[in-house]
């Protein structure tokens, strides 16, 4: 049971400490200034060599007891672990404003004395030469982040500052101690720039695309709506269009359309067309004289001829066949013969 709960325990450790790891790992370097003549003031308005720490994480982390050196001596890998954290500053307990925010900055001000405060620090920082800023975990021995700042190149009041995953000079007018870095384009300052500064969290982002896309289904739905409706409008008046109370109004308007018509030929051509269109009359003689031409008209004598038949179908005589036998008895007209009385 003993070594179970040793086990326990060492894993605990481990799993602490592989967390305070990872989130060391989301401070960063953000940007560094080596002549300060004009930016930012300290609390006791003097203006100092600054360096600024980032803290690119969504959730908070306290950076006390961890260690910021100018001196690239520490990069050697022989030196031991006290050797190389007496090369560096500590960045010491005991003010709320270690404790850095998800995506906030930490400014820490170099070439001062420490008992001005806890973010004072008597780390020398070079105006001339490059200056190799690292930052170190609490151990001294795990580099967390490192930049290499051509202090020769920046001017008065002009900063290196890291944008995206490149490092650039800022003028003296786009320097941005304690916010986020900007590159300012134009003499608004970039807007996306703006916006990121704006919304660090990307909650106005996500809000904003949430309402283009209910925006576009909310007009999607408006215009099959309207659509649904114009359609069942057509349908409904094409069904009324065929009913029977329609067609007397059609016939009285395609009736009104004709006498128009012929009233606006009478005017023009004259009463004797009787508003006939002159190209009815031309195609009329036009067809009457291709068929003379053609003559394939019927020559007529003018004479009926009716030749009679007698077909006997009415003579009632012929159709009695039981008179025919003139010596029948019941032949009415039968002639009248005596009888003989019988020998014996």
């Amino acid at each position: 049971m003993t070594n179970l709960r040793l086990g326990l325990c060492s894993l605990a450790v481990a799993c602490s400490l592989v967390g305070y790891g990872q989130g060391a790992r989301n401070i960063v370097i953000n940007e560094v200034m080596t002549v300060n003549t004009q930016s930012i003031e300290d609390e006791y308005g003097k203006r100092e060599a600054w360096i600024e720490l980032a803290n690119i994480s969504y959730s908070t982390y306290n950076v006390r007891g961890m260690y910021v050196t100018t001196d690239p001596d520490v990069l050697i890998d022989t030196l031991k672990a006290p050797d190389r954290i007496a090369k560096m500053h500590i960045i010491p307990n005991g003010d709320e404003r270690t404790n850095i925010g998800a995506r906030k900055q930490l400014l820490l001000f170099c070439n001062s004395q420490p008992a001005k405060g806890k973010l004072h620090l008597s780390l020398p920082v070079d105006s001339v030469g490059n200056v190799f800023v690292a930052l170190y975990n609490g151990n001294g021995v795990e580099l967390i982040d490192s930049v290499t700042v051509p202090a020769w190149k920046l001017k008065a009041n002009e900063s290196y500052a890291r944008v995206g995953d490149e490092w650039v000079v800022k003028s003296s007018d786009g320097v941005t101690p304690g916010h986020a870095n900007t590159i300012q384009q134009t003499a608004g300052g970039s807007k996306i720039g703006k916006f990121k500064e704006q919304d660090p969290y990307g909650f106005a982002m996500a809000f904003m695309a949430m309402g283009i896309v209910f925006l576009c289904l909310a007009l999607l739905w408006i215009f099959f709506t309207v659509f649904g409706m114009i359609m069942r409008h057509i349908d409904t008046a094409k069904k009324v269009a065929n009913k029977q109370p329609i067609k007397p109004i059609t016939k009285t308007v395609e009736k009104t359309a004709e006498i128009g018509h012929k009233t606006s030929n009478i005017l023009q051509e004259g009463l004797d067309k009787k508003g006939v269109d002159m190209e009815v009359y031309m195609a009329v003689i036009g067809m009457a004289l291709r068929q003379y031409e053609d003559d394939v008209h019927d020559v007529e004598s003018g004479i009926i001829t009716i030749k009679p038949k007698d077909t006997g179908w009415d003579d009632e005589y012929s159709k009695m066949t039981h008179l025919h036998d003139p010596f029948l008895p019941s032949n009415p007209r039968a002639p009248h013969i005596p009888t003989t009385p019988e020998l014996k």
